[in-house]
C-alpha cells in the first residue's frame, strides 16, 4: 500500500468528489489535477498513481476502511438493554452513513458494469459484511434462530437501503416521510418481527 502524503490525499479527494458528480469516465487526468490543486495536464497525478483506475480503487478502499472502523460503534450503543432504544440507534447510525457514503454509492452504481470485480468487493464489504453483523446481533443478543434472523437483516438493512437510494443516487431530496417517522415505524417493524419468532 502507497504511504499517504498531503497530495496523494488530496487527489483521491478530489477524483472520488468528481468521479461522483462525473463517472469515472467523464472526469479526466486533468481536471482531477486542477481540482488537487496541481497543475492541469502536468502529470502531477501520476507522481503519486499509475493511472486513473488506481486512483479510484484507492479511493473506494479508503471509504471502505473508513467503514469498517466506523462498524464498530454499534458495539458502543449495544447492551442498552432496550431493544427498541439499540434499533433506534442502528437505524440512525446506517442513514446517517448512507448519506456519508452517497458519493461512494453513484460511484458504484455507475461503475458496476465497468467493474464489476471492484463494485463487488466493495458491496460485499458494505452490504454483506453489515448484514451479517446485523444477523449476528439478531441472533446473539435477541435469541432469533440463524435463518431467521439473516432474513430480518435483509427486510432491515433492504429497507434503510433503499430509504436512501433515491436521495444518494437520483439526488432527489423529496420523501414521503421524515426520518423520524421512517425511523419509528422501522424500529416497530423489526421489533415486531424479533418478537413475533419468540
Amino acid at each position: 500500500m502507497a504511504t499517504s502524503t498531503p497530495t496523494r490525499d488530496r487527489i483521491i479527494e478530489a477524483a472520488m468528489s468528481l468521479f461522483g458528480d462525473n463517472g469515472f469516465r467523464g472526469t479526466s487526468v486533468a481536471q482531477i489535477e486542477a481540482a488537487a490543486g496541481l497543475t492541469p495536464g502536468a502529470g502531477g497525478l501520476y507522481h503519486h498513481f499509475r493511472s486513473k483506475e488506481e486512483v479510484l480503487t484507492a479511493g473506494i478502499d479508503r471509504h471502505l476502511d473508513r467503514l469498517s472502523a466506523l462498524r464498530d460503534i454499534r458495539r458502543l450503543f449495544t447492551g442498552l438493554g432496550d431493544t427498541r432504544a439499540e434499533l433506534t440507534m442502528t437505524a440512525r447510525y446506517a442513514l446517517t452513513e448512507l448519506d456519508n457514503e452517497a458519493e461512494l454509492l453513484r460511484i458504484l452504481a455507475s461503475e458496476s458494469r465497468a467493474r464489476p470485480a471492484l463494485v463487488q468487493r466493495a458491496v460485499t464489504a458494505l452490504v454483506d459484511t453489515t448484514h451479517a453483523e446485523f444477523a449476528a446481533w439478531l441472533h446473539e443478543s435477541r435469541g432469533c434462530p440463524p435463518d431467521r434472523a439473516a432474513a430480518i437483516a435483509a427486510v432491515g438493512l433492504g429497507s434503510l437501503l433503499s430509504n436512501r437510494l433515491l436521495r444518494g443516487l437520483l439526488g432527489t431530496t423529496d420523501s414521503p416521510v421524515d426520518d423520524d417517522t421512517f425511523i419509528a415505524t422501522w424500529v416497530e417493524m423489526i421489533y415486531n418481527l424479533i418478537a413475533g419468532q419468540r
